[in-house]
């Protein structure tokens, strides 16, 4: 096992091993071993699958987790301390280079540095030319990507300074890796991250503009659920206390940054972008950029807004300026560079053009500026043709490109070759800069590192002689004096969010309910379809299944079977519980609960992220298994299907499913705050299932059956709406329609029934603002209560028409889902400012609700 980043190790003749793990400095018998490692290494994924760690885009078809070697990175602390001191003054001499680079330009003008290097970089911005930060700094948050090279030094690869990522990939790192080597963990004396966190905050509140006051305000700008450090985004919100907002949560209006919350607009003083600077202003940038805020930088030279890092700090990427930064500290600094980078040539100066271009061989050929046709390229892995054609893309246009020496060594042991980078974090504040006492360590099998081909992260130790102390905690608010909390409401995005993942929560669990009710009747009646139990099973499946029937209308018949009674052909149930492509199917509606729950992953409790975790892996486990019979020769779907096969195993993977949901459910009822967003959550789930049990019961209890078939009916639809319980102990003598009616939408007591429902949702509502009338909205919720209000159980249920319809529960149930739909349309255009009405659910039910092809889903 490699190990290319820890502090090299002498032995007892004097030489060095620097590339072996190393525990002397634990106490005896307290080093980890073989089995402790891998061991560690099955906790850390379990763990991190639990708490929604990812990397890359949220697609159903991607494998986008993030992965964690438990192993750590560990500096003694001698060395970190030189390493630190290096890391101050490479952060100062970037920011002293920034400030000249967008005022006086002497750099360039003196040429220290080229001026083409700079002013050809798209990093450079003209537009917030002059544009100064208050609190002295200008580059205010950096990271550094480091190897070792040959002789063990560390050496600099590049400098981050547009937008860093993976400060709260490294500490969520820290805690999973404290838990997995505890017994580590815990005779280490450790330098903690929390004080760089800290930093950071205060950091932000130091370049508040004057207008902020005593208690500025920030948030942190995100792309989006569908940036590749989504997460990393999220937990960094999370860890400082900042509202995670996109661009279409912000406005400007009159030279002023709002947060556009669901009551109204709220001033913004700071922003911690993670969005790079030409994307945040379509006006003035980026024309058509939908990530950022049309008159942002309007709003930058008002003075009234500060954005960290400022725009145009991405200059500083710019990999030519690596070969410049030893006369670049001399001349503004007047000392030496501390921390070397690797050997690189800019091609826009002939001598190193001719340099790159008779080595290409031999060295890293990097543009300027990544693009589609311009990415890194190693020069030993190109055919002499293609180094023929790089060659003459170079001489074309030799400012877009330089050339790198390779360094750090690339080792192979017993898995292949490997390499590694650890990236640090340094933030200006009290005068200088706090570097992370750690950081992000990467390990890659390839010459290359990168977390989207697959890369491990490692956490990173850093030794200190004296015990840690534990984090001082930290009182005072990011914009707080004196005590006084300062938050935000929440963006209509956000809210809306909550309000889905709510709906798709109670749309998940209600389908694992009906499919377990229509599983259960399948086992017992599939083989007699002649019987009271095949009929009432024939009912549930063609009312409340449809889409796990091939045409709907198909049936097979057994020989013995009576001809007017035929059970239609073996349903595809599991693809209702397993495939994410079937409308109405569980996994499509968890794997959109899970994308609303990581868009809104700083409203909610951590805690959430399990239960989604083991639904997924539930719900993954039995597709292989299926997969795996399939292959063996007693597939689901290929030739004749063993009726037995239909739902074997399925009842187990559906309990543990709803196991899980639960869980959510409980954690959102318990573990999160009674604001805003948590009644938009529960109104969303209410609606949902009013929605739904209105549904279900006029697809089952609408048609008179006879007696027996009926009883069955009614008993299915007890234990899908979870009131068979309740049902039998207050109704021995068993079930007929006007009591069932009566417990599922009169009974305020039950919280399955629709009465219930309604209450729950009108009250949700009432809490949440309305930035538009909420008249017609209400309007329509009171109507179905006055349905309710209305119904009278024993009538429509003897009620019966000569068709064999109760025609009165048909029309009552019919006009009280119509208004449930019409306000949901209502919700989405007061709360969440939507142009168009909401669009048809996308259900278990297929067209009882609507055909899903009439405007999908949400």
């Amino acid at each position: 096992m490699t190990d290319l980043l820890s502090s090299p190790r002498l032995l007892g003749d004097g030489t060095t091993i620097a590339h072996r793990p190393d525990w002397a400095w634990l106490p005896p018998g307290a080093a980890p071993t073989d089995a402790d490692l891998t061991r560690a290494g099955r906790q850390a994924e379990q763990l991190l699958a639990g708490h929604g760690v990812t990397y890359g885009a949220d697609r159903a078809d991607s494998d986008h987790h993030w992965r964690l070697d438990p192993l750590p990175v560990v500096v003694d602390e001698p060395e970190w301390a030189r390493l630190d001191a290096a890391l101050v003054q490479r952060a100062e001499l970037l920011d002293a280079v920034l400030h000249d680079l967008y005022g006086a330009r002497r750099l360039l003008d003196d040429r220290v540095l080229p001026p083409t290097a700079v002013l050809s970089h798209p990093g450079f911005l003209r537009p917030v030319d002059g544009l100064r930060l208050p609190g002295g700094r200008e580059l205010v948050l950096t990271a550094t990507d480091l190897v070792r090279d040959a002789s063990g030094e560390w050496c600099v690869l590049a400098d981050r300074t547009q937008a860093p990522s993976g400060a709260g990939y490294a500490m969520e790192d820290r805690r999973v890796v404290a838990q997995v080597l505890a017994p580590v963990y815990r005779q280490a004396s450790i330098a903690r991250l929390g004080p760089f966190f800290h930093a950071l905050r205060k950091a932000l509140v130091e370049v508040a503009p004057p207008t902020a006051g005593d208690a500025p305000r920030a948030v942190l700008l995100s792309p989006g659920p569908g940036s590749e450090t989504a997460f990393d985004q999220a937990y960094l919100a999370s860890m400082l206390g900042l509202p995670l907002v996109e661009g279409s949560d912000l406005v400007v209006r009159a030279g002023r940054l709002f947060l556009q919350g669901i009551d109204g607009l709220e001033p913004v003083d700071v922003v911690l972008r993670r969005v790079d600077a030409e994307w945040c202003d379509s006006l003035e940038l980026r024309a058509g950029s939908r990530l950022g805020v049309p008159g942002f930088v309007h709003a930058l030279r008002r003075g009234t807004v500060s954005v960290v890092n400022p725009l145009g700090a991405s200059v500083l990427e710019n990999p030519a300026l690596l070969g410049y930064l030893p006369r670049l500290a001399r001349a503004v600094l007047d000392q030496d560079l501390t921390l070397a980078s690797a050997p690189t040539w800019w091609c826009g100066e002939e001598r190193a053009l001719r340099h790159v271009l008779g080595r290409l061989d031999r060295l890293v050929v990097k543009p300027t500026v990544h693009g589609p046709r311009t990415t890194t390229v190693l020069g030993w892995t190109l055919s002499v043709a293609e180094r023929e054609e790089l060659a003459a893309r170079i001489a074309a246009e030799p400012w877009r490109w330089v050339g790198q020496e390779p360094v750090g060594p690339v080792l192979a042991d017993d898995d292949g070759p490997r390499a590694a980078v650890m990236r640090t974090f340094a933030v200006a504040h009290a005068g200088t800069y706090t570097v992370m006492a750690g950081g992000l360590a990467r390990v890659a099998d390839d010459a290359v590192v990168t977390s989207s081909a697959g890369a491990s992260a490692k956490d990173v130790w850093v030794l200190a002689s004296q015990p840690a102390e534990p984090d001082a905690a930290v009182r005072e608010d990011v914009a707080g004096a004196g005590g006084r909390a300062v938050g935000y409401g929440i963006s209509p995005r956000a809210a809306e969010n909550l309000y889905w993942m709510g709906r798709y929560a109670e749309r998940a669990e209600d389908g694992v309910r009906v499919l377990r009710a229509v599983a259960d009747r399948w086992d017992d009646y599939h083989r007699s379809p002649g019987s009271a139990g095949g009929r009432a099973l024939e009912v549930l499946l063609t009312a409340l299944t449809p889409a796990a029937l091939a045409d709907g209308a198909q049936a097979a018949q057994p020989a013995d079977a009576d001809a007017a009674h035929v059970v239609p052909r073996p349903p595809a149930l599991r693809d209702l519980l397993l495939d994410q492509g079937t409308p109405g199917s569980v996994a499509r509606a968890v794997r959109r609960l899970a994308s609303s729950a990581a868009t809104v992953r700083d409203q909610l409790s951590t805690d959430t992220f399990g239960p989604l975790a083991r639904i997924e892996r539930t719900l993954r486990d039995e597709r292989t298994r299926v997969r795996a019979r399939q292959q063996s020769g007693g597939g689901l779907d290929v030739g004749p299907v063993p009726p037995g096969s239909v739902t074997a195993g399925l009842r187990p993977t559906l309990d543990r499913v709803l196991e899980s949901l639960l869980a959510i459910s409980g954690i959102a009822a318990e573990g999160l705050t009674r604001d805003v967003g948590w009644h938009l959550l529960d109104a969303g789930r209410r609606l949902e299932r009013a929605q739904r049990l209105v549904a279900m019961l006029q697809a089952t209890l609408v048609v008179r059956r006879p007696g027996d078939v009926e009883d069955l009916l009614l008993e299915s639809v007890l234990l899908a709406a979870e009131s068979a319980i309740t049902y039998r102990r207050r109704h021995q003598r068993g079930a007929d329609v006007a009591s069932v009616l009566d417990l599922l939408v009169h009974d305020r007591t039950n919280p399955r029934s629709l009465a219930f429902a309604l209450d729950r949702l009108l009250a949700d509502l009432e809490a949440v603002p309305a930035p538009r009338s909420a008249a017609q909205r209400d309007h329509l919720l009171h109507g179905v209560a006055d349905l309710v209000a209305e119904l009278d159980t024993v009538a429509v249920g003897n009620e019966v028409s000569e068709d064999g319809r109760r025609v009165r529960l048909a029309d009552a149930l019919g006009s009280m889902l119509w208004r449930l739909r019409e306000a949901s349309d209502e919700i989405e255009r007061v709360h969440f400012v939507r142009p168009a009405p909401s669009r048809a659910l996308d259900d278990l039910w297929g067209s009882t609700y609507g055909d899903p092809g009439e405007g999908g889903e949400r």
